[in-house]
């Protein structure tokens, strides 16, 4: 059973959550080459790295992966400085995708040779994480095939997504992760095209409940239900100055 750290960031600027989670894939790179380095007979078991588990909240930002259309952004610069939205293309996967107050964003850094070395496998088990937890609250959540994330009501034209999610892997190490939408205000996924999706729409927690949801609580359980589905120990670290 591997151990991961957890840390919850709380509201943290995009950018300086990006260059966490970079500069801890780094740790991670150097841990596993000094491993691979080594002589065979002076090797331990496994290369010493360490897993890593951060939650935050950002400011409003638009995030657009590596394979993503900027024709999916719907406003330009003045109307997003209008807005309050920063933008940011990264090197995730997927296209367009909005993070703000009232999400739950994760960003898993693990290294998946010491749990299954299978991409596809990762990406069902943090869909299957977050299943788990919204099913603490009687929504039934679902996976749309050729689509990542987690869905509503597949199969039906009231399909509807709930949390999305991209990566990054290099050697197995991962950074980014998923998005939540717990109290998100909705209003700011009309001026995207959210995940290159024309023909389905998006939801929250609150907006399915009809009622604010307690974000502290839907943490705890998705932290536990993050450990089982990973088969790990996730131990809580004091945040430092990141």
């Amino acid at each position: 059973m591997q151990d991961i750290f957890f840390k919850d960031l709380g509201l943290a600027e995009y950018g300086v959550a990006w260059e966490l989670q970079e500069a801890l894939m780094k740790e991670g790179l150097t841990a596993k080459a000094d491993w691979y380095n080594t002589p065979q007979t002076e090797r331990t078991a496994l290369p010493d790295t360490r897993h890593h588990l951060l939650f935050c909240e950002h400011p409003s930002v638009y995030t657009l992966g590596k394979s993503g259309h900027m024709e999916n952004l719907l406003v330009n610069d003045a109307r997003l400085k209008e807005l309050n939205v920063t933008f940011y293309k990264t090197n995730r996967g997927g296209d367009i995708t909005y993070h703000g107050p009232g999400q739950i964003v994760g960003y898993p850094i693990l290294d998946l040779e010491l749990f299954f070395t299978d991409l596809g496998k990762y990406m069902r088990s943090l869909e299957e994480a977050i299943i788990r937890t919204i099913a603490h609250y009687g929504i039934e959540g679902d996976r749309l095939p050729g689509s990542t994330g987690v869905w509503l009501d597949v199969g039906t034209s009231k399909a509807r997504k709930i949390c999305a999610m991209g990566v990054r892997c290099s050697r197995w190490i991962t950074i980014h992760g998923f998005a939540l939408n717990v109290n998100t205000d909705m209003r700011y996924f009309d001026y995207i095209v959210p995940c290159g999706i024309t023909d389905k729409s998006v939801t929250s927690m609150e907006k399915e409940l009809g009622k604010r949801i307690d974000e502290q609580e839907v943490k705890d359980i998705l932290r536990k239900e993050f450990g089982t589905v990973f088969n790990a120990n996730i131990i809580p670290e004091v945040i430092e100055q990141y």
